[in-house]
């Protein structure tokens, strides 16, 4: 009988372990492999902090329009550096995964490398 509660309790803890480690690892993941670019369109933005340096949080909405998308209303709290706040109307590169959009960040699709730019130097 002791076997089957010892098993019991290693399974509580493996699943107690995998639940609170779970948000760190999806943090973490990124974009996806999948994801496509598209445009965000900003529609509101919080107030620029005055006398402050460097990253500070923002809270931004706007909307998404994309290959997969047209005009998907997002918002997110992010945190910008100062001197990078962003404003009412910018267009702003995004990726998205085409499945959720509401997974999205700043950024775009890496460029393909051309074979002129190779890093083997010439003999």
């Amino acid at each position: 009988m002791s076997g089957v509660v010892e098993i019991a309790v290693m399974l509580l803890i493996i699943g107690a372990i995998a639940l609170l480690a779970a948000p760190w690892i999806m943090r973490r993941r990124g974009a996806g492999s999948d994801w496509v670019p598209g445009t965000l369109l900003v529609t509101g933005v919080s107030p620029r902090p005055d006398g402050v340096t460097g990253e500070q949080y923002v809270t931004i909405t706007g909307v998404i329009n994309g290959p997969t998308v047209d005009e998907y209303v997002v918002y997110a709290r992010l945190a910008v550096d100062v001197n990078e706040w962003p404003t009412m109307g910018a267009l702003m590169d995004v990726m998205y995964s085409p499945k959720n959009p509401e997974k999205w960040g700043f950024g775009r699709p890496p460029q393909p490398q051309s074979p002129n730019d190779s890093a083997m130097p010439d003999p």
